[in-house]
């Protein structure tokens, strides 16, 4: 699923902003969280990993409440991979919007979406946590660090808060990558 390599600019650009952000900033040092933080940022560059999933009919589904619908809509006829992949999914949504673009939280309130009756925060903690008791020991990512991102969601919203302030101010990670010279 991965487009992105791990030797690629943009992916080492994050990994450096991440690492700088979470470790002097937030105190959050877990390599596991922090390459998954890095990976998630990297893939949600391609717009459609953003609205993965989508409906019976083909459509992209774009509201929380729609792909927790269709998570217990298929509860009985989806396998634990499948639910867990759905939670995991909503865990990254949230976060990322949280995360990186909270002002687009208060354009879906006011287009007086379903997602009005979510927290986001709320629904992004718990989504991570079933999808970590979901993960069997040959998953990838490890329920352990989908655990970790329900336990540390404020936490990992606040640091992709200062990753996109580095990001928008130019500022190129400490080791000297600067995206815009590679």
């Amino acid at each position: 699923m991965r487009d992105v390599p791990n030797d690629h600019p943009l992916h080492r650009w994050f990994a450096g902003l991440v690492e700088e952000s979470f470790q002097e900033r937030v105190g959050i040092a877990s390599v596991g969280l922090l390459d998954y933080l890095t990976d998630l940022l990297t893939e949600f560059i391609h717009v459609e990993r953003i609205n993965l999933l989508v409906d019976g009919s083909g459509r992209r589904i774009e509201d929380v409440a729609d792909m927790l619908c269709a998570t217990e809509l298929s509860e009985h006829t989806a396998p634990d991979i499948r639910k867990r992949e759905y939670h995991r999914h909503i865990g990254d949504f949230t976060l990322f919007w949280t995360g990186v673009y909270p002002e687009n939280l208060r354009r879906i309130h006011r287009r007086q979406s379903k997602d009005d009756l979510i927290n986001y925060f709320d629904q992004g903690k718990r989504s991570y946590l079933i999808a970590s008791n979901l993960s069997a020991a040959n998953l990838e990512p490890p329920g352990q660090v989908l655990a970790e991102l329900s336990d540390k969601f404020e936490y990992c919203v606040y640091g992709l808060g200062l990753v996109r302030q580095r990001w928008e101010a130019g500022e190129p990670p400490a080791g000297g990558f600067d995206l815009l010279s590679n």
